[in-house]
């Protein structure tokens, strides 16, 4: 080969390396170029903006490194079989964990196999999503209030007049009867615990939510957002009818967050019967139904209501952050768009089957986790 052909072949593959180069560096997320064994052959600029890292510190390490230690799942499997990974927990240089979601392209680089890894670096978004979610929570816990307040009634009355009774006999000098005195304490007993657990559920229900998925139940997720609102339901003459299928597969999800969907979409069966029962003129049915199944692959859960139904002009626009039909300072329209978010965050889906004046039915699917 002479000299001129080898120096203008020497020029093409110095344009085409630089080409390359200037693509590479102008993705606007962090990039890597794996081999076969996922080490790392190349990285982008960016990489250095989002971890750290310079590119020498990261060349022929493997990629499956930049992934917690303590996580249990097989990382490597997943980046060999998925396209997507998200919300997986990223270690930094000096530190902070980040969570990113990524993305796997196979293709060829320098002839051999080779896999194209993009990471987006998603903690912004997620802590705002948080202090969303965090704030419609405040905001369902304060329309709760009244019903937490019945709730926490009824044990507080048992025991006022058990202890009053106690007391009572005490300063007369009567003698109490054995049988009666532990029919008294048991019933002090159970209402303590009773009220305890009421308590323990608002605080665990108002906590931040850990962004790690579990196996959730969801007949029992189901079960705990009715106990703060049964009283509430009971008082306003809402019948609550149930029919979970046993034996559901679990969805993997946070149990923390599932609750606010369904205490969301209660609210909203309920606000809907009573609007119905303030417009009608004769007394409406007020019933909500709650129903589960395993339906073609996938853990099906419907909220039902004989309410006054959604127009079909609005529904379109009920998912949209802070639009609502309700009156101004009883809803702020967060709550179906941040369910909404939820239940996508879950890979899964959220549909509102409606007629106008004989109510509603939201369907939530999750993919099933076993």
């Amino acid at each position: 080969m002479c000299a001129a052909v080898r120096k203008r072949l020497e020029e093409q593959v110095g344009r085409s390396e630089k080409k390359y180069r200037e693509l590479f560096n102008n993705i606007p997320n962090p990039a890597f170029v794996l081999d076969r064994d996922l080490k790392i052959l190349d990285c982008n600029d960016m990489v250095f903006g989002v971890y750290g890292f310079r590119k020498e510190d990261l060349l022929r390490q493997p990629f499956t490194d930049l992934f917690e230690p303590e996580e249990s799942r097989d990382f490597a499997k997943e980046i060999r079989l998925a396209g997507t990974m998200k919300e997986v927990r990223h270690l930094t240089r000096y530190g902070p964990v980040i969570y990113v979601n990524i993305r796997v392209c196979r293709y060829r680089y320098a002839s051999d196999a080779a896999f194209l890894v993009t990471t987006s670096d998603i903690t912004k978004r997620l802590l705002v999503e948080q202090q969303l979610v965090q704030a419609g929570k405040m905001a369902t816990l304060g329309e709760m209030a009244t019903a937490i307040a019945h709730e926490l009634n009824q044990p507080l009355s048992v025991m006022k007049t058990a202890s009053s009774f106690i007391v009572n006999k005490i300063r007369k000098g009567e003698k109490i009867r054995e049988e009666t005195l532990e029919t008294m304490a048991g019933e002090i007993d159970s209402h303590v615990d009773r009220a305890s657990a009421i308590v323990y559920h608002l605080l665990e229900f108002g906590r931040k939510y850990p962004v790690e998925r579990e196996p959730v139940d969801v007949n029992e997720a189901l079960r705990r957002s009715l106990v703060l609102f049964m009283q509430q339901l009971r008082h306003r003459g809402i019948e609550v009818e149930k029919d979970f299928e046993a034996d559901l597969p679990t969805v993997s999800a946070v149990g923390n967050r599932l609750e606010q969907v369904f205490i969301n979409l209660l609210v909203n069966a309920r606000d809907a019967i009573e609007d119905k029962f303030e417009k009608a003129v004769h007394s409406p049915e007020k019933k909500i139904f709650l129903r589960t199944r395993f339906w073609e692959g996938k853990v099906r859960i419907e909220v039902g209501d004989t309410g006054i139904g959604i127009p079909k002009p609005l529904l379109e626009k009920i998912f949209e952050p802070f639009f609502t039909t309700k009156r101004v300072g009883k809803g702020t329209g967060l709550g179906l768009s941040i369910s909404c978010g939820i239940v996508q965050d879950y890979d899964g889906t959220l549909e509102v089957a409606t007629r106008e004046n004989e109510g509603s039915t939201f369907i939530i699917t999750f993919p099933a986790s076993s």
